[in-house]
Protein backbone atom coordinates (compact mmCIF):
# COMPACT_ATOMS: atom_id res chain seq x y z
CA UNK A 1 0.00 0.00 0.00
CA UNK A 2 2.84 2.42 0.86
CA UNK A 3 4.43 1.62 -2.48
CA UNK A 4 1.20 2.49 -4.33
CA UNK A 5 0.81 5.72 -2.39
CA UNK A 6 4.40 6.65 -3.21
CA UNK A 7 3.86 5.88 -6.88
CA UNK A 8 0.71 7.96 -7.19
CA UNK A 9 2.25 10.87 -5.28
CA UNK A 10 5.18 10.76 -7.67
CA UNK A 11 2.82 10.54 -10.63
CA UNK A 12 0.80 13.54 -9.46
CA UNK A 13 3.95 15.54 -8.85
CA UNK A 14 5.31 14.72 -12.28
CA UNK A 15 2.02 15.66 -13.92
CA UNK A 16 2.11 18.98 -12.09
CA UNK A 17 5.65 19.65 -13.25
CA UNK A 18 4.73 18.86 -16.83
CA UNK A 19 1.73 21.16 -16.61
CA UNK A 20 3.71 24.02 -15.11
CA UNK A 21 6.77 23.69 -17.31
CA UNK A 22 5.74 22.55 -20.78
CA UNK A 23 8.90 22.14 -22.84
CA UNK A 24 10.53 25.59 -22.47
CA UNK A 25 7.74 27.41 -24.25
CA UNK A 26 9.28 30.74 -23.21
CA UNK A 27 12.33 30.02 -25.37
CA UNK A 28 10.70 27.95 -28.10
CA UNK A 29 7.31 29.09 -29.27
CA UNK A 30 4.35 26.80 -29.35
CA UNK A 31 4.16 27.42 -33.08
CA UNK A 32 7.71 26.13 -33.61
CA UNK A 33 7.02 23.04 -31.54
CA UNK A 34 3.78 22.41 -33.40
CA UNK A 35 5.47 22.81 -36.78
CA UNK A 36 8.21 20.30 -35.95
CA UNK A 37 5.67 17.87 -34.50
CA UNK A 38 3.58 18.04 -37.65
CA UNK A 39 6.60 17.59 -39.89
CA UNK A 40 7.67 14.50 -37.97
CA UNK A 41 4.13 13.10 -37.91
CA UNK A 42 3.83 13.59 -41.67
CA UNK A 43 7.13 11.79 -42.20
CA UNK A 44 6.12 8.86 -39.99
CA UNK A 45 2.78 8.60 -41.76
CA UNK A 46 4.57 8.48 -45.11
CA UNK A 47 6.45 5.45 -43.75
CA UNK A 48 3.15 3.83 -42.70
CA UNK A 49 3.85 3.91 -38.96
CA UNK A 50 0.53 3.16 -37.17
CA UNK A 51 -0.85 6.20 -35.39
CA UNK A 52 -1.46 4.23 -32.19
CA UNK A 53 2.33 3.93 -31.78
CA UNK A 54 2.86 7.70 -31.87
CA UNK A 55 2.28 10.05 -28.92
CA UNK A 56 2.44 13.86 -28.89
CA UNK A 57 1.83 16.31 -26.06
CA UNK A 58 -1.75 16.52 -27.32
CA UNK A 59 -2.25 12.75 -27.11
CA UNK A 60 -4.21 11.55 -24.10
CA UNK A 61 -1.56 9.13 -22.81
CA UNK A 62 1.55 11.19 -23.65
CA UNK A 63 2.32 12.29 -20.09
CA UNK A 64 1.66 8.85 -18.63
CA UNK A 65 3.96 7.25 -21.19
CA UNK A 66 6.62 9.93 -20.77
CA UNK A 67 6.96 9.45 -17.01
CA UNK A 68 6.29 5.69 -17.01
CA UNK A 69 9.97 4.78 -17.22
CA UNK A 70 11.49 7.79 -15.48
CA UNK A 71 13.19 6.50 -12.34
CA UNK A 72 14.50 9.85 -11.12
CA UNK A 73 11.98 12.73 -10.70
CA UNK A 74 14.96 15.11 -10.38
CA UNK A 75 15.08 15.41 -14.17
CA UNK A 76 11.55 16.88 -14.31
CA UNK A 77 12.51 20.51 -13.81
CA UNK A 78 11.73 23.85 -15.48
CA UNK A 79 15.12 23.53 -17.20
CA UNK A 80 14.30 20.21 -18.88
CA UNK A 81 13.09 19.93 -22.43
CA UNK A 82 10.61 17.16 -23.15
CA UNK A 83 10.16 15.19 -26.39
CA UNK A 84 8.17 16.42 -29.35
CA UNK A 85 6.99 12.86 -29.90
CA UNK A 86 7.30 9.44 -28.32
CA UNK A 87 7.29 6.46 -30.68
CA UNK A 88 6.67 2.95 -29.31
CA UNK A 89 7.78 0.60 -32.11
CA UNK A 90 6.57 -2.97 -32.24
CA UNK A 91 8.63 -4.00 -35.27
CA UNK A 92 12.18 -3.30 -36.40
CA UNK A 93 11.08 -1.36 -39.48
CA UNK A 94 9.27 1.11 -37.21
CA UNK A 95 12.66 1.98 -35.72
CA UNK A 96 14.24 2.24 -39.17
CA UNK A 97 11.53 4.61 -40.35
CA UNK A 98 11.76 6.76 -37.23
CA UNK A 99 15.53 7.11 -37.58
CA UNK A 100 15.11 7.99 -41.25
CA UNK A 101 12.67 10.75 -40.29
CA UNK A 102 15.05 11.99 -37.60
CA UNK A 103 17.83 12.17 -40.18
CA UNK A 104 15.63 13.89 -42.75
CA UNK A 105 14.39 16.54 -40.29
CA UNK A 106 17.60 16.77 -38.21
CA UNK A 107 15.69 16.05 -35.02
CA UNK A 108 17.80 13.72 -32.83
CA UNK A 109 16.23 10.60 -31.33
CA UNK A 110 16.70 9.50 -27.75
CA UNK A 111 16.56 5.75 -27.17
CA UNK A 112 14.83 4.43 -24.05
CA UNK A 113 14.66 0.81 -22.99
CA UNK A 114 14.21 0.78 -19.20
CA UNK A 115 14.64 4.50 -18.51
CA UNK A 116 17.19 4.00 -15.72
CA UNK A 117 19.76 6.49 -16.99
CA UNK A 118 20.86 8.22 -13.78
CA UNK A 119 20.64 11.65 -15.42
CA UNK A 120 17.49 10.91 -17.43
CA UNK A 121 19.18 11.34 -20.81
CA UNK A 122 16.95 8.70 -22.41
CA UNK A 123 13.85 10.80 -21.65
CA UNK A 124 14.66 14.50 -21.33
CA UNK A 125 17.33 17.07 -22.18
CA UNK A 126 18.84 20.27 -20.86
CA UNK A 127 20.60 21.24 -24.11
CA UNK A 128 18.47 20.00 -27.02
CA UNK A 129 15.10 21.77 -27.36
CA UNK A 130 13.74 19.55 -30.13
CA UNK A 131 14.07 15.76 -30.01
CA UNK A 132 11.96 12.62 -30.05
CA UNK A 133 12.03 9.48 -27.88
CA UNK A 134 12.05 5.96 -29.28
CA UNK A 135 10.64 3.87 -26.44
CA UNK A 136 11.69 0.26 -27.04
CA UNK A 137 9.63 -1.36 -24.29
CA UNK A 138 7.40 -3.21 -26.78
CA UNK A 139 10.47 -4.74 -28.42
CA UNK A 140 11.16 -7.15 -25.58
CA UNK A 141 11.22 -10.69 -26.95
CA UNK A 142 13.73 -13.23 -25.65
CA UNK A 143 14.67 -16.35 -27.61
CA UNK A 144 16.88 -18.95 -25.94
CA UNK A 145 18.75 -21.65 -27.86
CA UNK A 146 19.57 -24.41 -25.39
CA UNK A 147 21.73 -26.28 -27.90
CA UNK A 148 24.26 -23.42 -28.04
CA UNK A 149 23.41 -22.04 -24.58
CA UNK A 150 22.86 -18.63 -26.13
CA UNK A 151 19.97 -16.17 -26.45
CA UNK A 152 18.76 -13.25 -28.52
CA UNK A 153 17.25 -10.57 -26.30
CA UNK A 154 15.60 -7.41 -27.60
CA UNK A 155 16.68 -4.09 -26.12
CA UNK A 156 13.29 -3.34 -24.53
CA UNK A 157 13.40 -6.42 -22.29
CA UNK A 158 14.35 -5.97 -18.66
CA UNK A 159 17.06 -7.83 -16.79
CA UNK A 160 14.38 -9.49 -14.68
CA UNK A 161 12.57 -10.75 -17.77
CA UNK A 162 15.83 -12.12 -19.14
CA UNK A 163 16.69 -13.91 -15.90
CA UNK A 164 13.19 -15.40 -15.72
CA UNK A 165 13.37 -16.66 -19.30
CA UNK A 166 16.74 -18.30 -18.64
CA UNK A 167 15.51 -19.95 -15.43
CA UNK A 168 12.46 -21.38 -17.22
CA UNK A 169 14.77 -23.17 -19.66
CA UNK A 170 17.58 -24.30 -17.37
CA UNK A 171 18.53 -24.45 -13.70
CA UNK A 172 22.25 -24.39 -14.47
CA UNK A 173 22.41 -21.50 -16.95
CA UNK A 174 22.72 -17.82 -16.05
CA UNK A 175 23.93 -14.50 -17.38
CA UNK A 176 26.31 -12.02 -15.71
CA UNK A 177 24.45 -8.71 -15.40
CA UNK A 178 23.05 -6.43 -12.70
CA UNK A 179 20.73 -7.01 -9.76
CA UNK A 180 17.91 -4.55 -10.48
CA UNK A 181 15.17 -6.40 -12.31
CA UNK A 182 13.48 -3.40 -13.96
CA UNK A 183 16.61 -2.11 -15.71
CA UNK A 184 16.38 -2.40 -19.50
CA UNK A 185 18.99 -4.58 -21.16
CA UNK A 186 19.55 -2.06 -23.97
CA UNK A 187 21.19 0.57 -21.81
CA UNK A 188 22.62 -1.81 -19.22
CA UNK A 189 24.45 -3.98 -21.73
CA UNK A 190 25.73 -1.10 -23.85
CA UNK A 191 27.39 0.51 -20.81
CA UNK A 192 29.05 -2.59 -19.37
CA UNK A 193 26.80 -4.46 -16.96
CA UNK A 194 28.31 -5.14 -13.52
CA UNK A 195 26.67 -7.82 -11.38
CA UNK A 196 27.23 -10.56 -8.85
CA UNK A 197 28.88 -12.86 -11.41
CA UNK A 198 31.51 -10.27 -12.34
CA UNK A 199 34.41 -12.14 -10.74
CA UNK A 200 33.45 -15.46 -12.32
CA UNK A 201 32.42 -14.31 -15.81
CA UNK A 202 33.18 -10.61 -16.17
CA UNK A 203 30.67 -8.03 -17.34
CA UNK A 204 27.57 -8.47 -19.47
CA UNK A 205 29.49 -7.05 -22.45
CA UNK A 206 32.14 -9.76 -22.10
CA UNK A 207 29.47 -12.32 -22.96
CA UNK A 208 27.80 -10.61 -25.94
CA UNK A 209 28.50 -12.37 -29.23
CA UNK A 210 26.31 -10.52 -31.74
CA UNK A 211 23.96 -7.55 -32.02
CA UNK A 212 21.53 -5.82 -34.36
CA UNK A 213 21.60 -2.04 -34.71
CA UNK A 214 19.86 0.65 -36.77
CA UNK A 215 22.44 3.19 -37.94
CA UNK A 216 21.96 6.87 -38.75
CA UNK A 217 21.46 5.83 -42.39
CA UNK A 218 18.52 3.66 -41.38
CA UNK A 219 20.34 0.40 -42.12
CA UNK A 220 19.96 -2.67 -39.91
CA UNK A 221 23.34 -4.29 -39.30
CA UNK A 222 24.47 -7.37 -37.41
CA UNK A 223 27.99 -8.10 -36.19
CA UNK A 224 29.21 -9.30 -39.56
CA UNK A 225 27.82 -6.36 -41.53
CA UNK A 226 28.63 -3.65 -38.96
CA UNK A 227 32.25 -4.74 -38.56
CA UNK A 228 34.32 -5.27 -35.44
CA UNK A 229 34.92 -1.57 -34.71
CA UNK A 230 31.24 -0.74 -34.24
CA UNK A 231 30.61 -4.06 -32.49
CA UNK A 232 33.44 -3.14 -30.10
CA UNK A 233 31.99 0.33 -29.47
CA UNK A 234 28.45 -0.76 -28.55
CA UNK A 235 29.75 -3.15 -25.91
CA UNK A 236 30.63 -0.66 -23.19
CA UNK A 237 30.75 2.65 -25.05
CA UNK A 238 27.12 3.55 -24.51
CA UNK A 239 25.15 2.35 -27.51
CA UNK A 240 22.94 5.44 -27.89
CA UNK A 241 25.85 7.38 -29.43
CA UNK A 242 26.07 5.06 -32.42
CA UNK A 243 22.52 4.06 -33.35
CA UNK A 244 19.51 2.22 -32.01
CA UNK A 245 20.48 -1.20 -30.69
CA UNK A 246 17.59 -3.53 -31.43
CA UNK A 247 18.85 -6.72 -29.82
CA UNK A 248 21.86 -8.53 -28.44
CA UNK A 249 22.92 -12.14 -28.80
CA UNK A 250 24.39 -13.29 -25.51
CA UNK A 251 26.36 -16.33 -24.44
CA UNK A 252 24.87 -17.86 -21.31
CA UNK A 253 27.18 -19.11 -18.57
CA UNK A 254 27.12 -22.17 -16.36
CA UNK A 255 26.25 -22.11 -12.67
CA UNK A 256 25.91 -25.04 -10.25
CA UNK A 257 22.48 -26.36 -9.23
CA UNK A 258 23.09 -24.90 -5.77
CA UNK A 259 24.70 -21.58 -4.88
CA UNK A 260 25.18 -20.07 -1.43
CA UNK A 261 24.36 -16.59 -0.17
CA UNK A 262 24.82 -14.79 3.11
CA UNK A 263 24.16 -11.34 4.52
CA UNK A 264 25.85 -10.30 7.73
CA UNK A 265 26.84 -7.12 9.56
CA UNK A 266 30.41 -6.69 10.78
CA UNK A 267 31.66 -3.27 11.84
CA UNK A 268 35.44 -3.71 12.09
CA UNK A 269 36.27 -5.90 9.09
CA UNK A 270 36.22 -3.48 6.17
CA UNK A 271 40.00 -3.13 5.98
CA UNK A 272 40.58 -6.89 5.98
CA UNK A 273 37.82 -7.40 3.40
CA UNK A 274 39.56 -4.94 1.08
CA UNK A 275 42.75 -6.96 1.27
CA UNK A 276 41.21 -10.26 0.21
CA UNK A 277 37.82 -9.86 -1.57
CA UNK A 278 39.37 -9.29 -5.04
CA UNK A 279 41.77 -12.24 -4.56
CA UNK A 280 39.34 -14.93 -3.47
CA UNK A 281 38.19 -17.88 -5.55
CA UNK A 282 36.54 -16.44 -8.69
CA UNK A 283 33.26 -18.02 -7.62
CA UNK A 284 33.10 -15.82 -4.50
CA UNK A 285 31.54 -12.36 -4.65
CA UNK A 286 31.35 -10.42 -1.37
CA UNK A 287 29.86 -6.94 -1.67
CA UNK A 288 29.84 -4.30 1.06
CA UNK A 289 27.14 -1.71 1.73
CA UNK A 290 27.86 1.23 4.04
CA UNK A 291 24.83 2.95 5.57
CA UNK A 292 24.54 5.97 7.84
CA UNK A 293 22.11 4.82 10.55
CA UNK A 294 20.90 5.78 14.01
CA UNK A 295 22.25 3.70 16.88
CA UNK A 296 20.06 3.54 19.97
CA UNK A 297 21.95 4.04 23.23
CA UNK A 298 20.24 3.21 26.52
CA UNK A 299 21.79 4.16 29.84
CA UNK A 300 20.43 4.19 33.37
CA UNK A 301 18.47 7.40 32.96
CA UNK A 302 17.41 7.79 29.35
CA UNK A 303 17.50 6.57 25.79
CA UNK A 304 19.11 8.49 22.94
CA UNK A 305 20.37 7.94 19.42
CA UNK A 306 23.57 8.77 17.64
CA UNK A 307 24.59 8.43 14.01
CA UNK A 308 26.95 5.64 13.11
CA UNK A 309 28.07 3.60 10.09
CA UNK A 310 26.61 0.15 9.48
CA UNK A 311 28.78 -2.21 7.40
CA UNK A 312 26.81 -4.98 5.67
CA UNK A 313 28.46 -7.87 3.82
CA UNK A 314 26.31 -9.46 1.12
CA UNK A 315 27.69 -12.47 -0.73
CA UNK A 316 27.08 -14.94 -3.54
CA UNK A 317 29.18 -18.10 -3.90
CA UNK A 318 28.83 -20.41 -6.89
CA UNK A 319 28.96 -23.58 -4.86
CA UNK A 320 27.63 -25.25 -1.75
CA UNK A 321 27.72 -24.04 1.82
CA UNK A 322 30.50 -26.24 3.15
CA UNK A 323 32.94 -25.18 0.45
CA UNK A 324 32.21 -21.51 1.14
CA UNK A 325 32.73 -22.04 4.86
CA UNK A 326 36.12 -23.62 4.16
CA UNK A 327 37.18 -20.71 1.97
CA UNK A 328 36.00 -18.17 4.54
CA UNK A 329 37.82 -19.98 7.34
CA UNK A 330 41.08 -20.03 5.36
CA UNK A 331 41.08 -16.50 3.92
CA UNK A 332 38.67 -14.48 6.09
CA UNK A 333 38.41 -16.12 9.54
CA UNK A 334 37.66 -12.74 11.12
CA UNK A 335 34.25 -12.85 9.44
CA UNK A 336 33.35 -15.74 11.78
CA UNK A 337 30.98 -17.10 9.17
CA UNK A 338 28.81 -19.95 10.43
CA UNK A 339 26.61 -22.49 8.68
CA UNK A 340 23.46 -20.83 10.00
CA UNK A 341 24.50 -17.56 8.32
CA UNK A 342 24.42 -19.24 4.90
CA UNK A 343 21.53 -20.25 2.66
CA UNK A 344 21.75 -22.64 -0.27
CA UNK A 345 19.47 -21.96 -3.22
CA UNK A 346 19.29 -21.96 -7.00
CA UNK A 347 20.91 -19.17 -9.00
CA UNK A 348 17.55 -17.60 -9.87
CA UNK A 349 16.65 -17.57 -6.16
CA UNK A 350 19.92 -15.76 -5.49
CA UNK A 351 18.81 -13.11 -7.99
CA UNK A 352 15.71 -12.57 -5.85
CA UNK A 353 17.86 -12.49 -2.72
CA UNK A 354 20.02 -9.68 -4.08
CA UNK A 355 17.00 -7.83 -5.44
CA UNK A 356 15.28 -7.93 -2.05
CA UNK A 357 18.45 -6.85 -0.31
CA UNK A 358 18.93 -4.00 -2.75
CA UNK A 359 15.34 -2.89 -2.35
CA UNK A 360 15.92 -2.67 1.39
CA UNK A 361 18.93 -0.38 1.22
CA UNK A 362 19.02 1.22 -2.23
CA UNK A 363 16.93 4.40 -2.45
CA UNK A 364 16.84 4.52 -6.24
CA UNK A 365 13.95 2.06 -6.35
CA UNK A 366 11.65 4.42 -4.47
CA UNK A 367 9.61 6.15 -7.12
CA UNK A 368 8.83 9.17 -4.96
CA UNK A 369 12.49 10.04 -4.44
CA UNK A 370 14.97 11.99 -6.48
CA UNK A 371 18.59 10.88 -6.35
CA UNK A 372 22.13 11.65 -7.40
CA UNK A 373 24.93 9.12 -7.82
CA UNK A 374 28.72 9.21 -7.98
CA UNK A 375 30.86 6.29 -9.17
CA UNK A 376 34.54 5.62 -8.49
CA UNK A 377 37.07 2.84 -8.81
CA UNK A 378 39.67 1.79 -6.24
CA UNK A 379 43.09 0.69 -7.47
CA UNK A 380 44.45 0.15 -3.97
CA UNK A 381 42.79 -0.53 -0.63
CA UNK A 382 41.75 2.40 1.54
CA UNK A 383 43.77 2.27 4.75
CA UNK A 384 42.10 1.77 8.11
CA UNK A 385 42.94 5.27 9.36
CA UNK A 386 41.49 6.70 6.14
CA UNK A 387 38.25 4.78 6.67
CA UNK A 388 38.08 6.26 10.17
CA UNK A 389 38.29 9.74 8.64
CA UNK A 390 35.65 8.87 6.04
CA UNK A 391 33.30 7.42 8.65
CA UNK A 392 33.75 10.43 10.94
CA UNK A 393 33.06 12.82 8.06
CA UNK A 394 29.93 10.93 6.97
CA UNK A 395 28.56 10.86 10.52
CA UNK A 396 29.16 14.59 10.98
CA UNK A 397 27.43 15.49 7.72
CA UNK A 398 23.70 16.14 7.61
CA UNK A 399 23.07 13.97 4.54
CA UNK A 400 22.75 10.18 4.64
CA UNK A 401 24.17 8.53 1.52
CA UNK A 402 24.56 4.84 0.86
CA UNK A 403 27.94 3.54 -0.38
CA UNK A 404 28.15 0.25 -2.24
CA UNK A 405 31.54 -1.37 -2.84
CA UNK A 406 31.84 -4.35 -5.21
CA UNK A 407 35.00 -6.44 -5.71
CA UNK A 408 36.58 -7.03 -9.10
CA UNK A 409 39.55 -9.33 -9.71
CA UNK A 410 39.01 -12.86 -10.99
CA UNK A 411 37.84 -12.89 -14.60
CA UNK A 412 38.12 -9.08 -14.75
CA UNK A 413 41.90 -9.37 -14.38
CA UNK A 414 42.08 -11.65 -17.41
CA UNK A 415 40.52 -9.20 -19.90
CA UNK A 416 42.56 -6.41 -21.51
CA UNK A 417 41.38 -2.85 -20.83
CA UNK A 418 41.15 -2.34 -24.61
CA UNK A 419 39.12 -5.51 -25.29
CA UNK A 420 35.94 -3.44 -24.86
CA UNK A 421 35.45 0.29 -24.18
CA UNK A 422 35.08 -0.49 -20.44
CA UNK A 423 38.72 -0.04 -19.30
CA UNK A 424 38.57 -0.71 -15.56
CA UNK A 425 40.10 -4.17 -15.61
CA UNK A 426 43.35 -5.57 -14.15
CA UNK A 427 44.56 -3.41 -11.31
CA UNK A 428 41.05 -2.20 -10.46
CA UNK A 429 40.20 -3.79 -7.12
CA UNK A 430 36.71 -2.42 -6.46
CA UNK A 431 34.04 -0.16 -7.82
CA UNK A 432 32.42 2.30 -5.44
CA UNK A 433 28.96 3.78 -5.92
CA UNK A 434 27.58 6.55 -3.71
CA UNK A 435 23.82 7.18 -3.82
CA UNK A 436 21.98 10.04 -2.16
CA UNK A 437 18.18 10.21 -2.27
CA UNK A 438 15.76 12.87 -1.11
CA UNK A 439 12.00 13.38 -0.95
CA UNK A 440 11.80 17.10 -1.69
CA UNK A 441 11.20 16.62 -5.40
CA UNK A 442 9.85 19.70 -7.09
CA UNK A 443 11.69 22.04 -4.70
CA UNK A 444 14.55 23.32 -6.80
CA UNK A 445 16.50 24.85 -3.92
CA UNK A 446 16.42 21.57 -2.01
CA UNK A 447 17.67 19.68 -5.05
CA UNK A 448 20.51 22.19 -5.47
CA UNK A 449 21.53 21.61 -1.86
CA UNK A 450 21.77 17.86 -2.34
CA UNK A 451 23.59 18.22 -5.65
CA UNK A 452 26.06 20.57 -3.98
CA UNK A 453 26.60 18.04 -1.20
CA UNK A 454 27.42 15.32 -3.72
CA UNK A 455 30.11 17.57 -5.19
CA UNK A 456 31.45 18.01 -1.66
CA UNK A 457 31.49 14.23 -1.15
CA UNK A 458 33.28 13.76 -4.48
CA UNK A 459 36.00 16.24 -3.51
CA UNK A 460 36.38 14.69 -0.05
CA UNK A 461 36.90 11.20 -1.50
CA UNK A 462 39.48 12.32 -4.06
CA UNK A 463 42.59 11.18 -2.09
CA UNK A 464 41.21 7.68 -1.62
CA UNK A 465 40.16 6.61 -5.13
CA UNK A 466 41.77 6.09 -8.55
CA UNK A 467 44.17 8.72 -9.87
CA UNK A 468 44.33 10.78 -13.06
CA UNK A 469 42.02 10.55 -14.77
CA UNK A 470 39.75 9.68 -11.88
CA UNK A 471 37.69 6.75 -13.11
CA UNK A 472 33.91 6.62 -13.41
CA UNK A 473 31.31 4.18 -14.76
CA UNK A 474 29.15 5.21 -17.72
CA UNK A 475 26.15 3.30 -16.30
CA UNK A 476 26.43 5.51 -13.22
CA UNK A 477 26.24 8.56 -15.44
CA UNK A 478 27.23 11.86 -13.84
CA UNK A 479 26.73 15.18 -15.64
CA UNK A 480 28.77 16.95 -12.97
CA UNK A 481 31.84 15.46 -14.65
CA UNK A 482 31.21 17.48 -17.80
CA UNK A 483 28.57 18.14 -20.41
CA UNK A 484 28.39 18.57 -24.17
CA UNK A 485 26.81 21.60 -25.76
CA UNK A 486 24.05 21.55 -28.35
CA UNK A 487 25.25 20.35 -31.74
CA UNK A 488 28.84 19.22 -32.20
CA UNK A 489 31.18 19.20 -29.19
CA UNK A 490 34.95 19.09 -29.54
CA UNK A 491 36.89 16.01 -28.54
CA UNK A 492 38.88 18.10 -26.05
CA UNK A 493 35.71 19.38 -24.37
CA UNK A 494 34.11 15.93 -24.25
CA UNK A 495 37.33 14.49 -22.79
CA UNK A 496 36.40 16.16 -19.49
CA UNK A 497 34.00 13.28 -18.90
CA UNK A 498 35.01 10.81 -21.62
CA UNK A 499 38.47 10.00 -20.28
CA UNK A 500 36.98 9.27 -16.86
CA UNK A 501 34.57 6.70 -18.26
CA UNK A 502 36.76 5.18 -20.97
CA UNK A 503 40.41 6.21 -20.36
CA UNK A 504 42.49 5.53 -23.50
CA UNK A 505 39.52 3.94 -25.29
CA UNK A 506 37.80 7.32 -25.65
CA UNK A 507 39.79 8.25 -28.76
CA UNK A 508 38.83 5.02 -30.52
CA UNK A 509 35.17 5.54 -29.60
CA UNK A 510 35.30 9.00 -31.20
CA UNK A 511 36.87 7.50 -34.33
CA UNK A 512 34.07 4.92 -34.58
CA UNK A 513 31.45 7.63 -33.99
CA UNK A 514 32.94 9.76 -36.78
CA UNK A 515 32.77 6.82 -39.16
CA UNK A 516 29.25 5.57 -38.44
CA UNK A 517 27.44 8.81 -37.49
CA UNK A 518 29.39 11.68 -39.08
CA UNK A 519 26.38 14.00 -38.90
CA UNK A 520 26.09 13.45 -35.13
CA UNK A 521 22.41 12.51 -35.30
CA UNK A 522 22.64 10.48 -32.09
CA UNK A 523 23.67 13.16 -29.61
CA UNK A 524 23.02 14.16 -26.01
CA UNK A 525 24.74 15.71 -23.00
CA UNK A 526 27.37 12.96 -22.88
CA UNK A 527 27.32 11.35 -26.32
CA UNK A 528 30.60 10.39 -27.97
CA UNK A 529 31.81 13.36 -30.07
CA UNK A 530 32.54 13.44 -33.79
CA UNK A 531 36.17 14.21 -34.63
CA UNK A 532 36.34 17.39 -36.73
Amino acid sequence: MNYLISFFLSLLLSLLLLFLFPSHDNNNSHAAIKAKQQAFLHCLQSHFIPSNLIFTSETQNYTTLFISSIQNPRILTPNSYKPLLIITPTQEFHVQSTVSCSQELNIPPKIRSGGHDYEGLSSASTITPFFIVIDLRKLSSISIDQASDSAWVEAGATIGELYYAIAKKSKVSAFPAGSYSTVGVGGHFSGGGVGTLVRAYGLAIDNIIDARIVTSKGDILDRESMGEDLFWAIRGGGGASFGVILSYKIQLVQVPPKVTVFTTTRIKLLTKWQQIAHKLDNRAFIQVNLLVVDEVIIDKTNMKTKKTIEVIFNSLFLGEKQELLSIAEEFFPELELKAEDCREMSWIESVLHFADFSTEVDPTVLLDRSFKAKSDFLTEPIKEEAWEKIFSWLVEEEERPMLKISPFGGRMDEISETETPFPHRKGTLYDLLCLLAWKEEGKEEEAKRYMKWMKKYYEFMSPYVSGEPRGAYINGRDLQLGINGEGNTSYVKASEWGLRYFKGNFRRLAQVKTKVDPGNLFRDEQSIPVLV
